[in-house]
């Protein structure tokens, strides 16, 4: 009895000191760090990139209310179509750019998409007629068009899978502390109007534009292209991270080969499609409360200056409300769950806004309808990109997703009419938010079946082969040759739900 026990401390200390459970734990720690200095340089920099992007691209909602609809003398139709031409090259551009993104380096098309935009930003504000500011607006959606979709598909290239949507948050809420900010912003920057001649509307663009082709031009000189060629980590942490990828199932390859059929197999992929009229629900409503909201707090009976300050609580509220769904979705890996969870925040605040016309109510509905609305992006985006591989089938399904995102922005344009209650948008919506519960559930349920069979086919592989579960997960050989060339479809593959 006494040898037996001397034995099980014997061996537990043998488990305790051995060379394979010491690497184990040595590459686990380098591999933290790794994330660490990834977190501290490369999240900073996308997040401010679509930061300013949704201010540079935003703020003709808060120029409208300092005055830019009527020094242009446009009507509200010329308002709404000047909105919608923004997103016709944005959309176009989206996919081909991410396609591209991988050959022409993360590190030189990103910062150069902001220095661009924040030129056209800067000419906006030089501005005297609207078919200039159709122009303008036309060439904004150009060159801001393959940002965030290359934003998401460039993350997605550093963090594992169960890692991705705490720093999607991140990203997402710079839409949240855009929109607070710049309605700070534009509370003071409207007070130096006269100013060069200038109206206050004008220095917001200006000013605004300026500091993106500055951000731009800096960002060239720390951006890294991928893990492996990353200056600031050492050659142990970039081989620790490239591994905890590809163990994870969602690291690129380094020389993966384009092909059409990857595009092809990602526009028929249920889990694609059901993202994609998720994102369009989300960006109708996402859209609609960034150029609207400051229309809505303005029939509220506030000066200009109180309605751009006004707006600044339902964003910051936004903001920590979504970064707590956030770290629970990593968390329980549920993107489903909170997906529904946050389209239920989102109904409560057009429900609320439906049956009251009292002012304290509709400013209280804000709180929910920014939170729902704001919420429910970042949670899909990570969810599209979770559950589709290799790269290229990736980037045509992120793009395929802001594609979406996008079409409903253009639609959020054309359907707040009828002021000052927007009655038809809010109903639109809140059928919208209704439907993203379902949506979102039905993924789910095709997910959870999808994974349930790869479950039985690993199961019959190992009986057939007659091979331990172990050995059928090494992907080494002819397994590891299928896993590159299915991705996703891979048994070895598990979808997030």
């Amino acid at each position: 009895m006494e040898d037996r026990k001397n034995n099980g401390v014997d061996t537990a200390l043998h488990r305790q000191v051995s060379p394979a459970a010491t690497a184990n734990f040595h590459e686990d720690e380098v591999y933290r760090r790794a994330l660490r200095k990834v977190d501290l340089v490369v999240v900073p920099l996308v997040t401010m990139f679509y930061f300013l992007s949704f201010i540079d691209r935003s703020n003709i909602g808060n120029a409208r209310v300092a005055g830019l609809q009527a020094d242009l003398k446009m009507t509200d139709h010329q308002y709404s179509t000047a909105l919608t031409i923004t997103y016709v090259p944005y959309i176009v551009w989206e996919l081909p750019s991410n396609l591209l993104l991988k050959r022409l380096s993360p590190r030189i098309l990103l910062p150069l998409y902001v220095c661009l935009w924040g030129l056209v930003s800067t000419l906006q504000g030089l501005v005297t007629s609207y078919s200039g500011l159709l122009v303008c607006r036309f060439f904004l959606g150009l060159v801001e068009g393959g940002l965030l979709p290359g934003i998401l598909l460039y993350m997605s290239s550093f963090f594992p899978r169960h890692k991705l949507q705490v720093r999607v948050s991140v990203l997402f809420c710079a839409t949240s502390l855009g929109g607070a900010f710049s309605g700070l912003l534009a509370a003071a920057i409207i007070h130096m109007d006269g100013i060069q001649g200038k109206r206050g509307w004008a220095w917001i663009f200006i000013l605004e534009g300026i500091f993106s082709v500055a951000f731009g031009f800096i960002s060239f000189f720390f951006l890294p292209s991928s893990p492996l060629t990353t200056k600031f980590l050492t050659q142990e942490e970039r081989v620790a991270l490239d591994n905890a990828l590809k163990a994870d199932g969602s690291g690129d390859e380094e020389h993966e080969s384009f092909t059409w059929s990857e595009v092809v197999s990602a526009c028929m992929a249920p889990q694609v499609i059901f993202c994609g009229i998720l994102l369009f629900f989300i960006g109708t409503t996402l859209y609609g409360l960034a150029y609207f909201a400051p229309s809505i707090v303005n029939t509220l009976g506030y000066s200009a200056t109180r309605t751009q300050l006004m707006t600044v609580p339902p964003y910051a509220c936004s903001f920590v409300v979504n970064l707590l769904f956030a770290y629970l979705s990593d968390r329980y890996r549920q993107r489903g769950l909170a997906t529904i969870g946050i389209s239920i925040i989102a109904v409560i605040g057009y429900a609320m806004y439906l049956g009251s016309a009292k002012k304290g109510v509709i400013y209280a509905a804000l709180f929910f309808q920014v939170t729902g609305a704001y919420g429910g992006a970042p949670t899909v985006s990570a969810w599209m990109a979770n559950n589709v591989m290799p790269h290229y089938k990736r980037a045509t399904a992120v793009a395929i997703g802001f594609i979406m995102s996008n079409s409903g922005g253009i639609l959020s344009t054309w359907i707040f009419t009828k002021p000052p209650r927007y009655t038809i948008a809010t109903r639109i919506n809140l059928a919208f938010s209704v439907a993203t519960i379902f949506v979102a559930l039905a993924n789910m349920l095709y997910l959870r079946d999808q994974n349930t069979k790869k479950a039985a086919q690993r199961a019959a592989a190992v009986t057939s082969a007659g091979e331990t579960a172990g050995n059928v997960n090494t992907g080494e050989g002819h397994d590891g040759l299928d896993k590159t060339r299915l991705g996703d479809r891979h048994p070895n593959f598990i979808y997030t739900l």
